[in-house]
C-alpha cells in the first residue's frame, strides 16, 4: 500500500458498507491501535507497539479517517 492507491475496508466483522466504499490514500503514519477483541478492556499502551495506518479520505467525509493497514485492502483498478 502506498500513497495514492485506493483502498476500502476488508471484510472482517458484518458491517453492512465494509468494502462498499473506496478511499484514497493521503499518507502512511505509524499510531499505536489497542485491540479490545484480542488484548481485553484494560488499556496498557506500554505493552504494544506502533503498528502501519493509512490516512484515508473519503467522499462522504468532511476528512480524513486513520485506518490500520491491516483493515485495508487496496482497489484494484484493472478490473
Amino acid at each position: 500500500m502506498k500513497v495514492g492507491d485506493l483502498v476500502r475496508h476488508a471484510p472482517t466483522y458484518s458491517t453492512p458498507l465494509v468494502g462498499v466504499r473506496v478511499g484514497l490514500v493521503v499518507d502512511l503514519i505509524q499510531k499505536k491501535c489497542w485491540r479490545t477483541m484480542e488484548k481485553g478492556k484494560k488499556v496498557d499502551w506500554n505493552a504494544i507497539d506502533p503498528e502501519p495506518h493509512a490516512v484515508v479520505l473519503y467522499p462522504h467525509n468532511a476528512g480524513t479517517i486513520n485506518i490500520p493497514v491491516v483493515e485495508l485492502e487496496v482497489v484494484d483498478e484493472s478490473r
